[in-house]
This record gives structure tokens, sequence and C-alpha cells, in this order.
């Protein structure tokens, strides 16, 4: 294997099953990791707005939960309000580290892909995580 950087269209990807040995197997496979890491890009903008999401709705609810304790001059800590509270910032997490989780296998499938030394597979990632910036930077705008 040579570790440099080569244009070829022989190359194996991520598993053995995964060997390509024509020129339009290459182009199929840049495809595929150029979806993958725009799918990459836009799993780490679902975080940044799951985060955030999160936040504003737990500060709120959080905020009033206090207006609410003070009104009613109430001490206990294990009301409905805040058993939901608890729930969603549980259920908020979990999904945050399921996407997590989803993020770092596939950013390792990536530089595993990269790591190939194909030039056609590097390129695709490059673009792949350019376009995926692209697409999906401006959700987080959307907020």
């Amino acid at each position: 294997m040579a570790m440099h950087f080569i244009f070829s269209d022989e190359v194996v990807l991520l598993f053995d099953f995964w060997s390509v040995h024509s020129p339009a197997g290459v182009a199929l496979s840049v495809l595929v990791v150029l979806l993958l890491a725009v799918l990459y890009e836009g799993i780490k903008v679902g975080k940044a707005r799951l985060l955030h999401q999160a936040l504003t709705s737990l500060s709120i609810s959080t905020s009033q939960q206090l207006i609410e304790e003070t009104d009613q001059n109430s001490s206990s800590s294990d009301s409905p309000q805040v058993s939901r509270t608890r729930l969603r910032w549980f259920l908020c997490h979990f999904s945050q580290s399921l996407l997590h989780v989803a993020q770092v296998v596939i950013g390792y499938f990536m530089m595993l892909a990269v790591m190939s030394y194909n030039t056609w597979i590097f390129f695709g990632v490059v673009l792949g995580s350019g376009v995926g910036y692209y697409l999906a930077y401006p959700l987080l705008s959307m907020t």
C-alpha cells in the first residue's frame, strides 16, 4: 500500500468487500464518501440546534418554575413540573449523545477513507465537507 496520495481507479475502502477496480466504481465511491461528509456536517449543525433549543426551553421552564414556587411558597422539589423538566433534559441529553456517537463514527469512517491515500477519495471528503457546511450552516441562523 502506497503511503502517499495517488490518482488511481483501484482502491479498497473501509472494508474488504468495498474493493473498487474501475473508474465508475471510484466515481460511485467518491459520491458515497461525499454524501457521508455532507451528513457529518448536517449532524454537527443538528447537534448545535438541539442544544440551543434545549437550553432555551429549559431556561424558560426553569424560570417559570421559580416564579410558581415563589408564588405558592412551595419547598417541594418533586413537583410534576420538575419531573417533566428532568425528563425533557434527559431526553435531550440522550438525543445529543446519540448524535455525538453518529458524528464520531462517520468522522472515523471519513478519516479511514482518506487514509486509503486515493486522491479522488480525498477530494470527495473535502468537497463533501464544504458542500455540507454550505448547506447546513444557514440552518443555524433559523432558530
